[in-house]
C-alpha cells in the first residue's frame, strides 16, 4: 500500500516537467497523509492538463456516505477494472499525484522501520491516481477525492514492503492520462529504479512536517 509521502519540489519546476500550468502554487510538504488535499494533474473539460487539489481517499459517486473514501487510499492495479468503486473512475478520471517520495514501513524485530524511497535519479514523479467527484444529496456538498493505483512490490522494493505505488515518470503521464488501458501492465513489469534509506519514526505521527523527516538514519538498501 502506499499511505504516507512527500512532495517538496518546487510547484514550477513541476509542472513544466509534466505540461501544466504552476497554478496554484503548493506548499512543500513532507508528510502527506490520507484525508488531505494533494496536489494533483487531471484534464480539464477542454482537455487540458489542469494542477488542482484533491482529497485523498476516493468517495465513489455512487456512495452514501463520504466516510467510505477513508477506506479508499489505494486501488489494486490487479482489479481496478473490475471493483464498482473504481471501475468507471479508470476508464474515465484518470489523474496524476505529484510526488517527491513515500515512506512504508519494513517489519524488523518487534517492530517497523520507516523508509523513504524515490527516484534513484532524484527526479519528480507522479502516482498513478483516479479521482471521483461526489455530492451530497442532502447538502450539495461536493467533494473531488483521489486514490493512489498500487501493485506487486519489484524485487528491490520487496525488501521493504510486498505493495508499492505505480510510479510515472513524465514520458508516461500523457499515455495515463489518455485513458491507454495497456499502460498499467507496462510499468507493473518495466518499473523504474529506486533508492531507499531507513528514517526517524517521527514521521509515524503524521502531524510532524518537517524537512527532517526525509534524512537518513542508517544505511540506504543496496
Amino acid at each position: 500500500m502506499c499511505g504516507r509521502y512527500a512532495f517538496y519540489s518546487p510547484s514550477e519546476a513541476v509542472a513544466a516537467l509534466f505540461g501544466v500550468s504552476a497554478s496554484p502554487t503548493v506548499e512543500p510538504r513532507y508528510n502527506i497523509a490520507p484525508t488531505q488535499f494533494v496536489a494533483s494533474i487531471r484534464r480539464s473539460e477542454e482537455q487540458r492538463n489542469e494542477l488542482t487539489m484533491l482529497r485523498w481517499g476516493l468517495v465513489p459517486f455512487w456512495a452514501k456516505d463520504p466516510a467510505i473514501g477513508n477506506r479508499m487510499i489505494n486501488a489494486r492495479a490487479e482489479t481496478v477494472t473490475e471493483k464498482p468503486s473504481f471501475r468507471s473512475a479508470y476508464r474515465k478520471r484518470r489523474c496524476l499525484i505529484l510526488a517527491d517520495g513515500f515512506y512504508e514501513w519494513r517489519k524488523e524485530g518487534d517492530g517497523k522501520t520507516p523508509y523513504f524511497i524515490s527516484l534513484a535519479n532524484g527526479q519528480a514523479f507522479a502516482f498513478a491516481g483516479l479521482w471521483e467527484r461526489w455530492q451530497s444529496k442532502e447538502t450539495e456538498e461536493i467533494l473531488q477525492t483521489t486514490t493512489i493505483v498500487t501493485t506487486a512490490a519489484n524485487d528491490f522494493l520487496s525488501q521493504v514492503h510486498h505493495r508499492m505505488p505505480i510510479v510515472l515518470e513524465p514520458e508516461n503521464s500523457t499515455r495515463w492520462l489518455d485513458g491507454d488501458m495497456d499502460l498499467l501492465d507496462e510499468v507493473t513489469v518495466g518499473s523504474p529504479l529506486f533508492r531507499a534509506w531507513p528514517v526517524q519514526r517521527t514521521v509515524n505521527n503524521a502531524r510532524n512536517e518537517v524537512p527532517e523527516l526525509i534524512e537518513a538514519a542508517g544505511d540506504a538498501i543496496a
